[in-house]
C-alpha cells in the first residue's frame, strides 16, 4: 500500500521535479557566473584603485623631493659668496636629496634633468648641481643610465614649459616615470625625474584570497538553500494545468511576433533613405561616366568621388545601426555646410525630382559660415530628408524651397533654415509630447495619402541624426504659407 502510494506520488510530481531540477541548475549556474563577474569587477576595481594610489604616491614622492630641492636652493642665498666649508655642506645636502631616495625599495632611478640653451643633461651629484647653479655649466658626460629620463624630458619639454605640471607615465602597468618641473627662484630649468615601481602584489593576493573564500561560502549557502527548496517543493508543487500551458504557448507566440516586428522595424530604420537613393546615385555615376570628356573630367571626378563616398556611407549605415561617435563627430572633419547644401541641391534634387519643373530652389547661403566637425555625409543624411519632405508634400502649383545659412557671432551659432511656400505641416504634427519632441519627428508618422512601406521615417531619421548624433537642435514650424525647418548648430 505504501509502495503504491509512493509510486503514484512520484508519477504525479514527475514533471514538476524535472522543472525544479532545471531551475536549480540554472540558479546555481547564474550564481556561479555572478560570482565570477563580481570577482572580476572586484579585481578590476582593486587594480584601478591600486594603480591610482601608486601613481599618486609616486607623484607625491617625486614632488616632495623636487620641492625640498627648490626650497633648499632658494634659502641658500648667493652661492658665489659662501665659504668653502659652507660650499661642501651645500654639496652634501644636494647629494643627500639626489641619492637618498635610491635607498627606497621601490625607487629605481632618480636624477635631475636640466637644460641650458639647447643642451640637456642629467645631474646625479651635488657638485654637478652646484656648478650648474653657480657657473651655469652642464656635466661633461651625461650618465647613460639616464637616457630614458632625458628622452622623456625632450619629448614633453613644450608641455612642461607651458603647463608646469607634474607628468607621469605608466609602463607595463608597473613602472611609473614621473617628471616634476624644477623651477628654483620661479625659473624653469628642468625636471626632477623619478622611476618608481611600487609593489602591492602581496596585499592584492590576500584580498583576492579572502574574497574567494567568502564567495565559496556564499555559493555553498545558496546551494544548500536550493537543495532545501528542491526537497520541499518536490512534495508541494502540482502540475501546471492545460490552461497555463496554452497561456504559455500564446505568450510565446506573441513574443515571437513582437520580436519579428522589432526586427523588421530595425531593418527599415537602417535602410530607409539608403537603398533607393544609393540606386539613384549609382545611376548618376554611370551617367557621368558615359558623358565623361576632356572638358568635364575634373568636375566629373569631383562629383563621382562624392557619390562614391556617399555609397560607402550608405553601406556603413546598413552595417552599423549605431556607429561609433568618432565616425560622426571628430576633429579631423572639416565640413563646409554651404558646399554640402549646394552639392545636394545641384547634384541630387535637380537631377531626380519628378516635379522639378514645378520646384524652384533659392539658396541664400551666408558668408563666413564656420566649418563644422561633422562627417560631410552625415550632414548630407540629416539635411536631405528635410528638403525631400518639402518636395514630397509640394502642391500642384509651383513651389519655392528656400535654404538659408547664417552665423551668429554673439551666440557662436550657425542656423540652417529650410522653408517652402507649400501646404505647410498639419498642426497636430507640431504638437509636442512629454519629452518636448514634435509628433512630426516621431517614428512612422506620415501625411502621405498612399502609405508606402518606408513612409514615416524621413523626418524621424533627420531628427535622430541631427539631435542624437550631431548634437544639434531641430525645430519645425508653420509660416503664413508653407513651413520651415530650423537647425541650430553650436560651433
Amino acid at each position: 500500500m505504501i509502495k503504491k502510494t509512493l509510486g503514484n506520488n512520484l508519477k504525479k510530481y514527475r514533471l514538476e521535479l524535472r522543472h525544479i531540477t532545471v531551475l536549480a541548475f540554472i540558479l546555481i549556474a547564474f550564481q556561479v557566473i555572478l560570482t565570477l563577474v563580481q570577482r572580476s569587477s572586484f579585481h578590476e576595481l582593486l587594480f584601478e584603485t591600486q594603480q591610482w594610489y601608486q601613481q599618486n604616491s609616486a607623484e607625491r614622492l617625486a614632488n616632495i623631493n623636487s620641492t625640498s630641492l627648490e626650497l633648499l636652493i632658494e634659502n641658500l642665498g648667493d652661492l658665489n659668496k659662501i665659504s668653502l666649508e659652507e660650499k661642501q655642506r651645500i654639496i652634501q645636502s644636494f647629494n643627500i636629496i639626489l641619492t637618498q631616495q635610491i635607498l627606497e625599495q621601490n625607487i629605481e632611478d632618480v636624477t635631475l634633468v636640466v637644460m641650458k640653451d639647447v643642451k640637456v643633461a642629467a645631474i646625479d651629484y651635488g657638485i654637478e648641481l652646484y656648478n650648474f647653479l653657480t657657473k651655469k655649466t652642464l656635466p661633461k658626460e651625461s650618465n647613460h643610465k639616464h637616457q630614458r629620463a632625458i628622452k622623456l624630458f625632450k619629448e614633453n619639454y613644450k608641455k612642461i614649459k607651458s603647463e608646469e605640471r607634474i607628468i607621469s607615465f605608466l609602463t607595463d602597468n608597473t613602472i611609473f616615470d614621473v617628471l616634476v618641473p624644477f623651477a628654483p627662484s620661479g625659473e624653469l630649468v628642468g625636471v626632477f625625474y623619478m622611476e618608481n615601481i611600487p609593489d602591492f602584489s602581496t596585499i592584492t593576493t590576500e584580498l583576492l584570497t579572502s574574497y574567494n573564500q567568502i564567495a565559496v561560502i556564499y555559493i555553498s549557502l545558496i546551494l544548500f538553500g536550493l537543495l532545501t527548496m528542491y526537497y520541499i517543493s518536490s512534495y508541494t508543487m502540482k502540475e501546471r494545468d492545460t490552461a497555463q500551458q496554452k497561456l504559455f504557448e500564446e505568450q510565446q507566440s506573441h513574443l515571437k511576433e513582437q520580436i519579428e516586428h522589432e526586427k523588421e522595424t530595425l531593418f527599415t530604420k537602417r535602410i530607409y533613405h539608403t537603398h533607393h537613393k544609393a540606386e539613384k546615385v549609382m545611376g548618376f555615376i554611370k551617367d557621368d561616366l558615359r558623358n565623361l570628356s576632356t572638358e568635364n573630367i575634373n568636375e566629373t571626378k569631383e562629383k563621382v568621388s562624392k557619390y562614391a563616398n556617399f555609397i560607402a556611407r550608405v553601406i556603413y549605415d546598413m552595417k552599423w545601426y549605431d556607429p561609433p561617435v568618432q565616425t560622426i563627430r571628430n576633429q579631423i572633419f572639416n565640413t563646409d555646410i554651404n558646399e554640402t547644401i549646394k552639392f545636394i541641391v545641384n547634384n541630387i534634387f535637380l537631377r531626380i525630382s519628378s516635379k522639378i519643373d514645378k520646384i524652384n530652389f533659392d539658396l541664400k547661403l551666408g558668408e563666413n559660415i564656420p566649418k563644422i566637425k561633422i562627417n560631410e555625409f552625415v550632414v548630407w543624411e540629416a539635411i536631405e530628408p528635410l528638403i525631400q519632405n518639402s518636395i514630397d508634400h509640394a502642391p500642384e502649383e509651383k513651389i519655392t524651397i528656400t535654404i538659408i545659412t547664417t552665423f551668429n557671432e554673439t551666440l557662436n551659432e550657425t542656423l540652417v533654415i529650410i522653408e517652402d511656400n507649400g501646404n505647410g505641416i498639419p498642426e497636430s504634427l507640431l504638437e509636442k509630447n512629454q519629452n518636448g519632441i514634435s509628433k512630426l519627428f516621431l517614428e512612422n508618422i506620415t501625411t502621405k495619402t498612399v502609405v508606402e512601406k518606408n513612409a514615416g521615417y524621413g523626418c524621424y531619421i533627420a531628427y535622430q541624426l541631427a539631435t542624437k548624433r550631431c548634437g544639434w537642435e531641430l525645430e519645425a514650424e508653420n509660416l503664413k504659407k508653407g513651413c520651415r525647418f530650423i537647425i541650430k548648430i553650436k560651433n
